[in-house]
């Protein structure tokens, strides 16, 4: 047995970490048909690439109030916060039945922001516990056993969301993702972890504001962290110009908005590789040399979307789906890292607003821009920006950094 498999079966074989697995696999399965579905739902009823990307902009958005929301992480039990918000999800996903016309169009784009403000949420939470519940040598292993989980949803989610899409419409695919959350709320319900109840917030309003912001101190003061975060940042704002454009890259092509299906499919065979590799890639290169040449494959694979050649879009799609993970992967493995565990939830939740929030910026341009530019001309600014970027991380070695600090603010509160 050779040792990636070996690491991934060691990981597997622990309860905790297994049941979660199995948790990202069926709620990854429906949130991937969702993404699709959403922005084909709203490109049907109205015809408009910008009206559909926003669909991926709301669900973004709300990681701009990261820091906020991730205090909600350090401030309940995480096994209960990782149920209610899977149950609160799939009672949302229920209303969206009367989504059927243009003007309806807003209780989609509220479902999908609460959705998204749910998912900061999660996340904080699931980084927080896991780091306690696997061995710290494991975690890039399991982070990406974690992205082969989630993103391999891509190679099947996709195509079974555009064929229930097309076979009984939207509402469909909402419900099915519904069920997908209420099933991963029973496998959460099923982990055996002990938590103590955190200690109620103390102080008044500016001393919650000061631990709401002890996450940014941490990443700002920690040297390995801070490049690490900056550079998934300017990838992340690349990689929402990038997104924003599929419908434009799929029409190009000559194919219909359901095609890109097809190509989020391709994407996710890409991450599945890069997830099963990331432990061992890991160990030999180190994070930041580990997400810079995944940075600079992206810029690669962004730039030479504006071809429309249906195989070279295919080999473009599986290359982002290598390189975009792995500076994700990366920053994650070294925030739990080097991150003191009274303060997981606030620092996850902060590092997820730097890195992630930027593709909410980089929506929103895209879907502005792709109404005014050719998107040939859009792929290729954003290839060299990510060209930029790696070489920027590549140049800049960090000092290691502490395990286990609590930053200039001192010791971690819960």
């Amino acid at each position: 047995m050779t040792t990636t498999a070996w690491t991934a079966v060691r990981v597997v074989r622990d309860r905790n970490a297994g049941l979660y697995l199995t948790a990202v696999v069926i709620s990854g399965f429906g949130t991937s048909a969702l993404w699709l579905a959403s922005g084909v739902w709203v490109k049907d009823l109205t015809g408009s690439d910008g009206l559909a990307a926003l669909c991926l902009l709301a669900m973004w958005a709300p990681t701009l109030a990261g820091p906020l929301l991730g205090t909600l992480a350090d401030r309940t039990r995480r096994r209960p916060l990782l149920i209610g918000t899977s149950l609160l999800v799939a009672g949302l996903l229920l209303t969206l039945g009367g989504v059927d016309a243009p003007d309806r169009l807003w209780l989609l784009y509220a479902v999908l922001f609460v959705y998204g403000a749910a998912g900061v949420v999660h996340d904080a939470a699931e980084s927080a516990l896991i780091a306690t519940a696997v061995d710290r040598s494991l975690l890039g292993d399991f982070n990406g056993l974690r992205t082969t989980a989630n993103e391999g949803m891509k190679l099947l989610a996709p195509l079974a969301g555009a064929a229930l899409y097309t076979a009984y419409g939207g509402a469909a695919v909402a419900c099915l993702d519904a069920a997908t959350f209420l099933l991963a709320a029973v496998v959460y319900a099923l982990l055996r972890v002990r938590e103590d109840r955190p200690r109620p917030p103390a102080g008044g309003r500016r001393e919650r504001t000061v631990r709401a912001v002890e996450g940014a101190r941490h990443l700002r003061a920690h040297p390995l962290l801070r490049p690490l975060v900056l550079a998934g940042g300017a990838t992340m704002l690349c990689a929402g110009v990038s997104g924003a454009l599929v419908y434009a890259v799929v029409e190009d092509l000559g194919r219909s908005p359901a095609y890109a299906g097809v190509l989020y499919a391709v994407q996710g065979a890409g991450s599945v590789t890069v997830g099963l590799l990331s432990g061992p890639a890991l160990r030999r290169f180190g994070t930041r040399r580990f997400a810079a040449w995944g940075i600079a494959l992206l810029s690669v694979a962004v730039a030479l979307r504006a071809v429309p050649d249906v195989a070279l879009a295919w080999v473009c799609s599986a290359a982002i789906g290598v390189g975009l993970p792995a500076v994700l992967i990366a920053t994650l493995t070294a925030v739990q890292r080097e991150t003191p565990a009274p303060l997981l939830g606030r620092v996850t939740a902060t590092a997820d607003t730097v890195v992630l929030s930027p593709n909410v910026l980089g929506l929103a341009a895209g879907a502005a821009l792709v109404e005014l530019l050719d998107h040939r001309l859009l792929l290729a600014a954003a290839g060299a920006a990510l060209a930029v970027t790696a070489a920027l991380l590549l140049r800049r070695p960090a000092r290691p950094g502490p395990t286990a600090t609590a930053g200039p603010s001192g010791p971690a509160t819960p």
